[in-house]
Formats: C-alpha cells, sequence, structure tokens
C-alpha cells in the first residue's frame, strides 16, 4: 500500500492561502478538530505549497497574526512512497501530517490517522501487542488544576494529551489539546512601556532597556479558562489492555474519535498507547 492509496487528494484538503492572518485558520482548528492546516500560496503557475500550520504554533505565538510568520516547514513526502515508509518519517519527524508534495504543488496529505485506518483495516501490519508498543511515561494532572497550568504541563511534556486524576490517584478522564482549543481565544490589549526600569527581580527587566518615553503597544494574548480542568475533561475514557492487538486499537480509535488509550492492567493505570505508537510497528518492515 502506498501514499496515493491512503492519502487526502489535494481536492479534499483545507487550506489557507497566503498572504492572510491567523484569523483565517483558526475556525478550521476549532469547528474542524484539525491539528494542523497546510498553507498555500496562488501564482501564475498555479498554487505552490509553502509549509504548515498547526494549533501548537497559534497557542505558542499569540503575538503573531501573519501566516507566513507562524507557518514552519515540516517533511514533505510522494505519492508513491511506501505506507511503512511514511510511517517511521512520521515517527521520526514527530509529525503528524506529512505534505504530498510534487514539484512544490500540493497533491494531498497523509496523516497519522491514515496510517492508523490502513492498519485497522488489515492494510498494513496489525497484529503487535499493545503492550508493547505502549509508553510508560504518562503525562497527568490533575482535576482541580486550573485550565491554563495544564495547558502549560501539556506543552511541557510536549505530548497532545493529559490523564486527570482524581483525589485519589484514580483516573478520572482525559483532558486533549483539542478540547484547550475549543474554549481559547486570543484577546487583544496594550502594554505600557518606556517610562521606568523594572525590579532587580522582575522576570521582565530586560524590557526595561528599551525606555524612550511613554507609549503603549498592542499585545495579543491566548486566553484560556481559569476554571478547573474537571469541566474540560473527557470522563468516559475507553482503556485498552496489553494483550490487545495494534489493530483492534486503531478500530478503537477510529470509533471513538481518538488518538490515545490508557493502557490498564486491572483498575491500575500502566501507560498510555498513542496512535503515533501503533506506527513504530510498521517502522521495521
Amino acid at each position: 500500500m502506498n501514499v496515493a492509496d491512503a492519502m487526502t487528494p489535494r481536492s479534499d484538503v483545507v487550506t489557507v492561502e497566503l498572504p492572510g492572518t491567523r484569523d483565517d485558520i483558526l475556525e478550521y482548528l476549532q469547528e474542524r478538530a484539525f491539528s494542523s492546516v497546510p498553507v498555500v500560496k496562488p501564482g501564475e503557475d498555479g498554487e505552490q505549497y509553502r509549509g504548515l500550520i498547526s494549533r501548537n504554533d497559534l497557542i505558542e505565538r499569540p503575538e503573531e497574526d501573519q501566516l507566513a510568520l507562524l507557518m514552519r516547514d515540516v517533511p514533505t513526502t510522494t505519492s508513491d512512497t511506501t505506507i511503512p515508509e511514511v510511517a517511521s518519517l512520521m515517527v521520526d519527524a514527530r509529525t503528524r501530517r506529512v505534505p504530498v508534495v510534487e514539484d512544490d504543488h500540493l497533491e494531498g496529505i497523509v496523516t497519522v490517522t491514515d496510517v492508523v485506518r490502513a492498519i485497522a483495516d488489515g492494510q498494513a501490519d496489525g497484529d503487535t501487542e499493545v503492550g508493547g508498543l505502549a509508553r510508560r511515561d504518562v503525562n497527568t494532572t490533575y482535576e482541580g488544576t486550573p485550565l491554563p497550568v495544564a495547558e502549560r504541563e501539556i506543552s511541557y511534556a510536549q505530548v497532545p494529551y493529559s490523564v486527570v486524576l482524581g483525589d485519589e490517584g484514580d483516573m478520572a478522564g482525559v483532558l486533549t489539546e483539542v478540547d484547550i482549543l475549543e474554549v481559547a481565544r486570543v484577546v487583544e490589549g496594550e502594554d505600557k512601556t518606556g517610562d521606568s526600569m523594572a525590579a532587580d527581580d522582575d522576570d521582565w527587566k530586560w524590557e526595561s532597556i528599551k525606555a524612550v518615553g511613554s507609549r503603549y503597544l498592542p499585545t495579543r494574548n491566548v486566553q484560556i479558562p481559569a476554571e478547573p480542568v474537571r469541566g474540560f475533561m473527557t470522563e468516559d475514557v475507553v482503556t485498552v489492555t496489553g494483550k490487545r492487538k495494534a489493530r483492534e486499537a486503531a478500530q478503537t480509535m477510529l470509533s471513538k474519535d481518538i488518538e490515545q488509550i490508557p493502557l490498564v492492567s486491572g483498575d491500575e493505570l500502566v501507560g498510555i498507547v498513542r496512535d503515533v505508537d501503533l506506527l513504530t510497528a510498521l517502522t521495521d518492515e
């Protein structure tokens, strides 16, 4: 099976065009729960692929409005690449979406979900037990943690989820980047700068050297509700045991529209199986 057999063709791919602003992409990421969107630029010879913008890019760089500065380069592939080869690329590059590009033209997109679907359908290896694919280091947070703090924990852990623990340390739910993005919004404001030097213990003391008289500068910030995680997490958590096959886990992820499944032994949380972990079973082919 090749990328051409699994990818979403260009005619069905949602893109944003240069020049443009973050507002052009925010609705796609929020309303359609995309993880990222390709950026193209129209030209005399047709559109040309320019890069990708992810939901992380919007949250990590709230001060930036222009798509040209928000987008980033990611690895690309071609339509005749095999599924195991593109799975290996995704694992090595830690990317969820790989643009399919021929001569600078976007031909489509192949995603982790596309590869997971191939595993679920039996078109790629799915016989490996998930116990050998699961990660034992699980990102967690407390259900009473304010959502902005949980968002920072997820960002620093460099994973798209957090397993939420209750008062007794038991698994109470799962919080994902999508849950946070759904309620996040960019707000405009102003910061005064120029008059005074910062205090010695001010984390932003270096800013004071720019003093050139009183002025106000426009600012942009991502605003996330400062309410407990329990109000935003998914409480009905799907779990898996180590003896389940990768194909079964892939089928569950697709039917439940989730990207990770906690691994349990009895009632005990012992690991996490992410969709990208299922791809590792293909990388040795």
